[in-house]
């Protein structure tokens, strides 16, 4: 690792810019900063390892990090090399009685590290404790730096820059165009990241410390899966080894989510942390899912008291003892082992309460340790291969499979929603009679395989497998979209990272299942981190001031413990409501797409979201009118920028203009109106710049009479200070 002080000298050719053209001088810096990333990765593609493994395991491992080297040393023409410049006032983690030699005070910050032939750093990576300021720093607080520099880019090219003198005390403090600009800069694609735009107190949440979990409960367009995404690549930074070792996960609600930041860590460098959703986290090849539960029989399943019915079910697999004595034979000698004694061996591991299948591991080890004890005051010296072989015997074995027989945590679960008698017995003084019918199936599947597991059961299989064996724990998990698990999925989870940390993201606001959690104290207890850290963010960077103060209007009925979120948008975006002709039943497909077809004359992705049921009418209606769409997942291009979205796949994405049709129908498509008003709540700001309501049934009363949650400007048709805001 290079010392602080060669990180803090610059190549000549960029220490001092030309006041007569810096932009040029910026371009040159930048290509030669590509021409060293390039010289990187050859470098690292024309390492030999042939000589250097000592054998074939080590050479592939070693073969592996060149390859993942290599993948994060790629040039990404769409992503800038670097985005900023910091110049300080004074040569950083110099002495101050060192001469100044004029190097040390400028620094260029963009996605990765990028140094000359010589070592000389040519772009510092965003994470390190040089870049810091540049997120942090202000007028009020300047950090000792003279100059922060932001670059425009388009299309790759370097087009623009921008200065703030911020130890100039003459120089007002203003908001940069630059960072407003890229904020609002249309999207193409899927989800990217946001090193150039992070704001201060998303800062602070990136660069918390690995030991401790952090909850970030984050309000619409406030970049809450950007953090958690950055949190990552920041923590790799700082503990690579460790959690190199340990591993990373990422929990996403769902395959469309996943493959929407699938880039973002790749853009950052880091090409090799895991991503997944909760049912891909407990998915078994022994229990395939194939059913679905009612919302009452999910909503007992995911509840926390199932934790302690199949601890009761496993432990009772423990069964009484024989009357007759262990008899052990060696040689010519017999040794005898009474019930009792065997009885207290079995009642100790009880008390220990360890793993069912540890404590099974270790039950025959403890008979035999008891034989050996006799040997020894018979005269005899045995040795650990003595006590190994008695353990392995055939009576200890026969013993440890009576009293302690192997459990299988699928055909456990299978039992107990199967038999009515077992599930009474184990559910007893937890679940009442009525709870207990709900989660039986009506016809008990043969067996494991022919069963049609629900997601939910997966995860009592996965509590069950737990309590028989540990589950192995990782270094860090990042689980998004929290709010939506039960507390059941909530401990399948935290056994991920029982020995690491978490970084735990979502809003209380958008729970849309029926066991969505209530508050952050709760969830964070059932994942095993009830110390953690919970931050709020509650400024918008995304969503348009008009379009989050409309939605808020349901906050009173959906969170009212939850304060609303405001935006720093600059550009209040477009907004209309329009209700359709509902005298025929095509008009309302008609006025959809007429409104995807005015969102299309604009720049970027174009979201339709609608109602699962809405989903067939609307896919015919636009096949008739020859509008192309994708499915949520699918990579936008500029061929095809409209995304046809089921409202229960709305969650987490973003799009520059969205239409969404028909309200009510989203909110009657939920089990309860408290589920479907969260549901539209999240449709409602998938918008970056625009959103277009359309609407033939008449608007859900929580938001057609609703007042904002938060100051704006009243919705009455016309337009104030250029803000495009219509109702029709």
């Amino acid at each position: 690792m290079p010392s602080r002080r060669s990180l803090v000298s610059v190549p000549p050719a960029s220490a001092a810019p030309d006041d007569n053209d810096p932009l040029a001088r910026e371009r040159a810096h930048l290509a030669a900063s590509r021409a060293a990333l390039r010289a990187m990765r050859a470098d690292a593609e024309a390492l030999d390892i042939r000589d250097v493994a000592a054998n074939w395991v080590n050479a592939e491992v070693l073969a592996s990090g060149i390859e993942a080297r290599i993948a994060s040393l790629a040039d990404l023409a769409d992503a800038p090399l670097f985005f900023g410049r910091l110049d300080y006032g004074h040569p950083v983690g110099a002495p101050e009685a060192e001469e100044d030699d004029g190097t040390g005070r400028l620094f260029y910050i963009g996605r990765r590290h990028v140094h000359d032939a010589d070592g000389n750093p040519m772009v510092v990576d965003w994470r390190a404790p040089v870049s810091q300021p540049f997120y942090r720093a202000s007028k009020k607080d300047p950090q000792d730096v003279l100059l922060r520099r932001r670059f425009g880019y388009t299309g790759g090219q370097l087009t623009a820059y921008e200065d703030e003198h911020l130890s100039d005390p003459h120089e007002a403090e203003r908001a940069s165009a630059l960072l407003q600009a890229e904020i609002e800069r249309p999207r193409v694609g899927p989800m990217r990241d946001i090193v150039a735009t992070i704001q201060p107190e998303q800062d602070a949440i990136v660069r918390a410390g690995l030991e401790g979990t952090v909850c970030v409960q984050g309000a619409p367009g406030t970049g809450k899966t950007a953090v958690g995404l950055h949190r990552v690549a920041y923590l790799l930074y700082a503990h690579r080894e460790r959690l190199t070792r340990t591993g990373v996960l990422v929990v996403g609600p769902n395959d469309s989510f996943l493959r929407y930041i699938q880039q973002v860590l790749p853009a950052l460098g880091e090409v090799e942390v895991g991503q997944t959703t909760v049912e891909g986290l407990v998915a078994r090849p022994d229990v395939p899912v194939r059913g679905t539960d009612s919302p009452r029989a999910a909503l007992i399943k995911g509840d926390a008291r199932m934790a302690r019915v199949l601890r009761r079910a496993v432990r009772a697999g423990v069964r009484p003892l024989p009357d007759e004595p262990l008899m052990v034979v060696r040689g010519s000698r017999r040794w005898r082992v009474p019930a009792w004694e065997i009885e207290e061996l079995v009642r100790e591991l009880l008390d220990r309460d360890m793993r069912y299948g540890a404590a099974r591991e270790a039950l025959p080890q403890r008979i035999a340790h008891a034989v050996l004890v006799r040997m020894e005051q018979a005269g005899e010296a045995p040795d650990d291969r003595v006590q190994d072989a008695v353990a392995r015997s055939a009576p200890v074995k026969a013993v440890v499979k009576q009293v302690w027989p192997a459990v299988d945590p699928a055909k456990l679960v299978l039992r107990l929603l199967s038999d009515p008698a077992f599930l009474a017995e184990h559910a007893e003084g937890l679940l009442d009679e009525d709870e207990q019918r709900a989660i039986l199936w009506e016809k008990p599947p043969r067996g494991v395989r022919s069963a049609k597991w629900s997601p939910a059961d997966a995860v009592l299989v996965d509590e069950a497998a737990d309590l028989v064996q540990r589950t192995p724990s990782l270094g860090h998990v990042v689980l998004d979209e929290a709010q939506d698990l039960s507390a059941m999925q909530y401990r399948a989870v935290g056994r991920r990272c029982s020995t690491g940390s978490a970084t735990v993201l979502g809003d209380l606001a958008q729970g849309t299942t029926p066991w969505a959690t209530e508050s952050w104290a709760a969830a964070l207890e059932h994942l095993g981190k009830p110390q953690a850290d919970v931050e709020e963010l509650t400024e918008g960077f995304r969503v348009p001031r008009e379009v989050i103060a409309y939605a808020s209007r349901l906050l009173p009925s959906i969170a009212p413990g939850l304060a609303p979120a405001t935006s720093v948008r600059e550009s209040p975006g477009d907004f209309t409501v329009r209700q359709a002709d509902g005298t025929s039943d095509q008009e309302p497909d008609r006025t959809v797409v007429a409104a995807c077809r005015r969102a299309l004359e604009r720049e970027g992705s174009i979201g339709l979201i609608a109602a699962d049921s809405r989903i067939g009418a609307l896919t015919a209606a636009l096949g008739e009118a020859g509008l192309p769409f994708l499915t949520p997942g699918e990579e936008t291009s500029a061929e095809v920028r409209l995304t046809l979205v089921p409202a229960t796949l709305a969650k987490g994405l973003e799009y520059d203009h969205v239409v969404l049709d028909e309200p009510a129908a989203i909110v009657a498509d939920e089990p309860d109106e408290r589920t479907g008003l969260r549901r539209l709540y999240v449709a409602l700001t998938r918008a970056v710049s625009g959103l277009a309501v359309v609407h033939a049934r008449p608007l859900p009363a929580a938001l057609a009479t609703g007042r904002e949650a938060a100051p704006s400007t009243a919705l009455t048709g016309q337009s104030a200070g250029g803000r495009n805001v219509a109702v029709t």
